[in-house]
């Protein structure tokens, strides 16, 4: 197995540029990263740096204010927003970047409300039928590879939850995303199979791991409700970990588990326990 660390979720005491020496010290060297857009160029140059300087490197990022492909009037945002994506992918080494269906907009819950919210999804341009909003996105996406296939990027599709994520996200299931990917079909457009994910939406996650197995490049592995590391939630990780033997999704040695998740004690014990589980042959 390959593990990937997601640095928005570990070694939370140094800069972001200093986390990859961390990183590497583990033997982490495939290194994800939330929002580019956001952290600015300056600091990801200086994290790109930082990554070669100890043999890691930008495993995917994502742009978090890149449009909502489901609005077909938001289309021409959205691919340029992607290229510039795909410019600075080729600027830092980034191998994948993540694609959602929609944006989703930061949102700060009043005094008294739920904190689960993490946010909503971009306000559309005027109200579209679901089936709608599916066409314009596998409209949107074609577009979107159309400039990927120039590139060495494999971009990414991730149903995000509706839990902690409001004002209907199309892509919310692995099932709609497996479609996605099916009717793109392109071999630059895969999926992630996100547990968390998965689970705060629709559960059903051996069975999906089975009917999509082939389309996911990645598996991650928060465990919920806390997205801390496997074992402290709900998920049976030990049967995830046995499913995938079984597929022989690490055959070639280079199958990926992305640890995004907020390690519960520390970050070597929580590495340490995610290896155990997807190593044991007896899990």
């Amino acid at each position: 197995m390959i593990y990937t660390g997601y640095a928005d979720f570990w070694f939370q005491d140094v800069s972001l540029p200093e986390r990859m020496a961390k990183f590497a010290a583990l033997g982490i060297k495939p290194i994800d990263i939330w929002m580019w857009r956001a952290k600015g160029v300056a600091l990801m140059d200086e994290t790109a740096a930082a990554c070669r300087e100890c043999g890691c490197h930008i495993n995917s990022t994502f742009d978090e204010s890149a449009g909502s492909l489901t609005d077909a009037n938001d289309h021409a945002h959205c691919l340029d927003a992607w290229a510039e994506s795909l410019d600075v992918a080729g600027r830092w080494g980034v191998k994948h970047l993540f694609i959602f269906s929609e944006q989703i907009d930061p949102y700060t819950p009043p005094q008294g409300v739920s904190t689960d919210v993490n946010g909503w999804t971009k306000r559309t341009s005027r109200n579209y039928t679901q089936a709608e909003k599916y066409a314009s996105f596998l409209d949107g996406v074609a577009k979107v590879m159309e400039l990927v296939e120039k590139t060495d990027v494999v971009v990414w599709l991730e149903a995000l939850n509706t839990y902690h994520l409001h004002g209907d996200i199309t892509v919310h299931t692995h099932d709609l995303a497996a479609d996605a990917i099916r009717r793109i079909n392109h071999p630059q457009f895969r999926m992630t199979f996100d547990c968390y994910h998965q689970q705060r939406t629709a559960g059903n996650l051996i069975q999906g791991l089975v009917d999509y197995h082939g389309l996911y490049d990645s598996v991650h592995v928060g465990d919920v409700p806390t997205r801390n590391e496997p074992g402290t939630g709900e998920i049976n990780f030990v049967n995830i970990a046995r499913k995938l033997r079984e597929l022989s999704y690490d055959a070639d040695g280079q199958g990926l588990i992305g640890m995004e998740f907020a390690p519960s004690t520390n970050e070597v014990e929580a590495f340490s326990r995610v290896k155990r589980l997807f190593e044991s042959e007896v899990a």
